[in-house]
This record gives structure tokens, sequence and C-alpha cells, in this order.
């Protein structure tokens, strides 16, 4: 990081001190940490989240079965943490290729203008101008049904908030005197690029990044509800909600445990990063 960027946000423990002062950030990052222990350690515990039981089929939670069993008699709970694993993976995938692609299309049209910046802005027109969910089913649609494409589909959708996020940022700061100063100092383009701009645009963007995992999650699930993400019988979320959803007036826990686990999910990204842009908010002390 710049010298011009610790100056404005603080020492990397003042940041944590004001983090920690965020009573909801620091629900958010405990509630992450289990999420991420669980998808981690989880399934090493648990069973195949496919193996089947039709003699307890919908059995209700009990000591064998601590959230009950599915319409084909398959433990809930393994399902669900296998899920864990899933979701997240589709969340922070989704995430990482959007922000590398948003990133770099932003960086472009700020740094280097002129008709450069206007061909990318109106790229990031064009898709910004359909519904993200409307725009990933019909790539989904396109594609075929399947994990993969949920993801491709989620990120084609996601990455003009990353572009339009550093273009902003870059167009503020290629003025600054630091950035003046490297460039008649001899810099080239990408040097001031990623030596200056991009590591002083990093706040706003983990502030982003943080909102959009929980989004990716969400739609994916949304995506897998519909028939157009993960098939039977992978235990994506909201797949399994998909699956159970005849099943909820007999076996309402089929159905609202993979759905409570996408809400602590989101939620807990949420908390985060509404802890993150306090954080990195200058016009709050530290």
């Amino acid at each position: 990081m710049t010298a011009a960027l610790v100056a404005e946000r603080g020492t990397g423990s003042a940041v944590w001190r004001r983090f920690r002062r965020n009573s909801g950030a620091m629900i958010g990052l405990m509630l992450l940490v289990l999420l991420v222990l669980l998808a981690v350690l989880g399934p090493l515990l648990v069973g195949s989240p496919s193996t089947q039981d039709l003699a307890v089929r919908l059995a209700p939670p009990s000591a064998a079965h601590l959230l009950g069993t599915d319409q084909l008699g398959r433990d809930v709970l393994t399902r669900v943490l296998s899920g864990a694993r899933i979701s997240l993976g589709i969340g922070v995938s989704v995430m990482l290729a959007s922000l590398l692609v948003g990133s770099a299309a932003g960086l472009i049209a700020g740094l280097l203008g002129g008709w450069w910046d206007e061909v990318i802005m109106r790229v990031t027109d064009i898709f910004l101008a359909f519904p993200g969910l409307i725009l990933a089913m019909a790539i989904s649609a396109a594609l075929g049904p399947s994990l993969t494409n949920v993801m491709i589909a989620v990120a084609v959708v996601s990455w003009p908030t990353y572009a339009r996020l550093i273009r902003a940022q870059v167009l503020a700061l290629r003025e600054r005197e630091f950035v003046e100063a490297a460039r008649a100092l001899g810099s080239s383009q990408s040097r001031v690029a990623f030596r200056h701009l991009l590591p002083n645009s990093l706040a706003p963007l983990l502030v982003q990044g943080s909102f959009d995992v929980g989004n990716a999650i969400l739609t994916a699930a949304g995506l897998g509800f519909i028939g157009f993400g993960a098939q039977p019988p992978t235990p994506e979320w909201g797949a399994m909600v998909s699956e159970t959803r005849n099943y909820i007036a007999q076996a309402p826990w089929a159905s609202s445990a993979p759905a409570l686990a996408i809400l602590v999910t989101v939620l807990a990204f949420n908390l985060l990063g509404d802890g993150l842009r306090d954080v990195f908010d200058p016009r709050k002390g530290v």
C-alpha cells in the first residue's frame, strides 16, 4: 500500500480497532468464520450427502438426524454442510472473477480515457440496463443448467459494478500529487496503475466485494431454485429448497434448513460489508 493510502486510512492496527468497535461487523465476521469452518470441516465429519434411506424419508429432527431427513431419506444436516462449501465457493469465485474483469476494464477506461473510456462505459451501460437476475437467467438458459454455467452467468452480470467503481476511483486519483509525482519521475502507465491507482482503490473494492459474495450466493440460489443452477443430487442450497418445496407442510425442516443457511450467510456478508464501509469511510475518525 502506498504512503498516501496509509495516511488517509490509518495504520492496520487503527483500522482493526475501528472495525472491532462495530458490533454488526464483528457479528458478521464471527458468522463467516463459523461458516468457513463448517464448509471445510463439515463434509469430513458427516457421510455422503447423496446417501438415501427411504425407510426414514421425511423423518423429523431427532438424535439420529439432527435436522431431519428429506423426501428421499437423505440427512438434511449432511446436505446443508456439504452445500456450504458449494455456496461459499460460488460466492467467492464469482466475486473474484467479476473483480478481475471489472477492475481491468475500469482501470483502462479511467487511465486511458478517450474512446477507450467511451466504449467500455457504453458496454457496462448495456449490461446494467437489464435486471441482474433476468439477465443471469437468460445466460444460464442459453448455456444450459449447471453449476459452472451459473457461476459464469452471475459473474457476467456482476463485473460492470466493479468497472464503474474503479473508473470513478481512477478519475478521482489520477490528478493527485503523488500520481503526478510518479509520472514526473518517469513511471510508465502500467506502473502508475498498479503501484499507485489500484492500491489506493482497494478500500471500496473490499466493501463491494464483501457485498457481492452474498449477492452471488443469493442469485445462484435463486437460479438453482428455478432449475437453471445446480442439478440434483448436488446439495446446493437453492436446489435443496426447490426439491423439498412440495413437502413444506409435511416436513418444513427439509426446506427451512437450507433457506436459513442462505439467510445467515448473506446476512453475515452484508454485516461485514457494512462494517468495512464504516471503517474505510474517510469522514469517520479513527
